[in-house]
């Protein structure tokens, strides 16, 4: 979902230590920061003398003291960042309470720096460094504008820090600062909005504070990186319905603008602009004003691309673009297939180094591989949804062959896409005797036994679709017995699984099998006592005597799907007497 640290504009010490009249504490406490900045390799300055020192010239009523002190805290926690305590942090809050630019430019600078550190994000919330801090972010001062919101950028990305900025008030003097002519401010600025996109409450917030067109309109920013905050911040804003309905309804030239982003000279603005369409595309609407306003040669481009990163997020798009049945066709003819049936394949293990950093690498690279084998393969089961000649033009560019290679092998999630896709393509009359004569059953009968029920189901659907309306029947009765306990295994298994769902599916499977007429594959079923008994068992299976209660809807689909249960096993039964 993409996240920002903040650059900020840091303080460096100058000469100022040295100031006219100083009390005899500031004199040697100036005296023994002097002797650290020089040896400092050799004291730390968070535990010891140094810190009290500094202190010292914080409390300074000397303005010179007090700049020399702010910036020599920038010096120090840029070089040395670490966990600290109030003792620490007091100092430096103190010095943004000032009313010169140059110690609250240097001291949020400070803050800024520590603030990488997770501790201290947390405490310097629970300090109370958001007040300051959004009052230095409406600063007239720049350079004070940019250290204050690096810092808020910074502590933004801790998770318990989000909700809180929220609610501070940060975000409308956010959402201003973004429209900066500063380039570091508004980098600074969208993505600290970025930061705060990661939980629905905050989303709520930040549309709440008007940062949805200010977002938009930074979407044609010269800097990559504002692009990429932005183009993120939109892309989780758009993870929400209702956010999804303002974007459409008040942002006309959005898709548009994500689309010609797509072609951005910048690798992770590409991809961010695809993930924010595939979000936006969640909607039917912007499904097709994705394929109108020319997205798809875009994505084809982004689909081939040799960045792991760019194919998910163009193949995680397009999945979604090809829900509407309306894209179907258009995507097919711009060339999408070939590609897509490109992506199902299985990298080679061995090419996979054994150290740990890399075993992590390709941990990572697997998981990609496996979301972008998903994407592809329900993106052509898509296309297959509601055309013959879409079903056809798939299995022409080597789907099924592809699938019958592969599925065997793949996870489970990429097992569960492939059978869903077979079931679909075996939903055509013409293709069913293709499917069966390339022995597709033998790679589905296994996986009816498969420990995940969805492949299961969907594989069992598959058979049940190849059977209806075949003709020949040779291809069951050859797999009755075999492999994995063959079409009779199966059955079996399915009809007494009680999964009103499985058994729906196995006794509908089998009376295609005897509508069917093939004498052989109708004798196999009449000797088979285990099939028989439990159809028998399902046909005489009693329905629950009391009505589900008003509105129990699951209830009530559960009745009605035994009721067809029931009538279906009596069919058979009857047909086979």
């Amino acid at each position: 979902m993409g996240g920002c640290c903040s650059s900020c504009c840091g303080g460096h010490s100058q000469d100022r230590l040295y100031a006219p009249l100083l009390a005899e504490s500031e004199r040697e406490a100036v005296s023994v920061l002097l002797r650290y900045l020089e040896n400092r390799g050799e004291e730390d300055f968070f535990s010891s003398g140094p810190l009290r020192a500094l202190t010292t010239l914080v409390y300074s009523s000397n303005v010179d003291l007090q700049r020399s002190a702010a910036l020599a805290f920038a010096e120090i926690t840029e070089k040395d960042v670490q966990a600290v305590n109030e003792e620490t942090l007091s100092p430096i809050l103190l010095l943004l309470q000032s009313s010169d630019f140059e110690v609250q430019r240097a001291a949020s600078a400070a803050l800024g720096n520590l603030a990488v550190n997770n501790d201290n994000k947390i405490l310097i919330v629970e300090m109370g460094g958001l007040e300051p801090l959004i009052r230095q972010m409406q600063s007239v001062n720049v350079e004070v504008q940019c250290n204050a919101v690096g810092c808020i950028t910074n502590l933004a990305t801790h998770e318990d820090n989000k909700v809180k900025i929220a609610r501070s008030g940060a975000l409308v003097p956010l959402t201003k600062l973004a429209k900066s002519k500063d380039m570091r401010v508004q980098r600074n600025a969208t993505g600290a909005l970025l930061n705060m996109t990661h939980s629905d409450e905050n989303r709520q917030e930040l549309v709440s504070a008007g940062a949805i067109p200010v977002l938009v309109s930074l979407l044609q920013s010269p800097d990559s990186d504002v692009q990429y905050y932005c183009t993120t911040a939109l892309s989780n804003i758009a993870v929400d319905s209702a956010n999804r309905h303002i974007l459409a309804e008040t942002e006309p030239k959005l898709v548009s603008c994500l689309v010609t982003l797509m072609d951005s000279g910048a690798p992770k603005v590409q991809c961010q602009a695809a993930l924010a369409l595939r979000n936006l595309a969640s909607d039917d609407k912007c499904q097709l004003e994705i394929v109108q306003a020319g997205g798809l040669p875009a994505l084809l481009r982004l689909l081939q691309s040799n960045v792991p990163q760019l194919v998910l997020s163009s193949v995680a798009c397009i999945r979604n673009i090809s829900i509407h049945p309306d894209n179907e066709s258009p995507i097919i003819e711009a060339g999408f297939l070939t590609p897509l049936v490109a992506l199902l394949r299985k990298s080679d293990p061995r090419s996979v180094s054994g150290t740990t950093a890399n075993s992590n690498n390709a941990l990572a690279s697997n998981a990609t591989e496996e979301e972008i084998q998903c994407h592809a393969i329900s993106t052509l089961r898509n296309l297959a949804a509601s055309s013959e000649r879409n079903k056809k033009a798939i299995v022409d560019a080597g789907t099924v062959d592809k699938c019958i290679s592969l599925v065997p092998n793949l996870s489970t999630s990429v097992q569960s896409e492939m059978t869903a896709c077979i079931a679909v393509l075996a939903l055509s009359d013409e293709l069913k005797q293709y499917l069966l004569s390339v022995k597709i059953i033998d790679v589905l009968i296994p996986l009816t036994n498969s420990p995940n029920t969805e492949v299961q189901g969907n594989s069992g659907a598959a058979l049940g679709n190849l059977s209806s309306k075949v003709g020949d029947y040779s291809t069951f009765v050859n797999a009755w017995s075999s492999p994995a306990g063959g079409i009779s295994g199966y059955l079996i298994r399915f009809l007494t699984s009680n999964d009103l769902i499985f058994e729906h599916i196995a006794v509908w499977t089998l009376l295609q099998f005897v509508e069917g007429g093939d004498k052989t594959l109708i004798e196999l079923i009449q000797k088979n006592s285990p099939i028989l008994e439990a159809t028998q068992t399902l046909a005489t299976r009693e329905l629950p005597s009391d009505p589900p209660a008003d509105g129990d809807l699951i209830d009530l689909e559960d009745t009605e799907a035994e009721s067809e249960i029931i009538a279906l096993s009596s069919r058979v039964l009857k047909m086979l007497e």
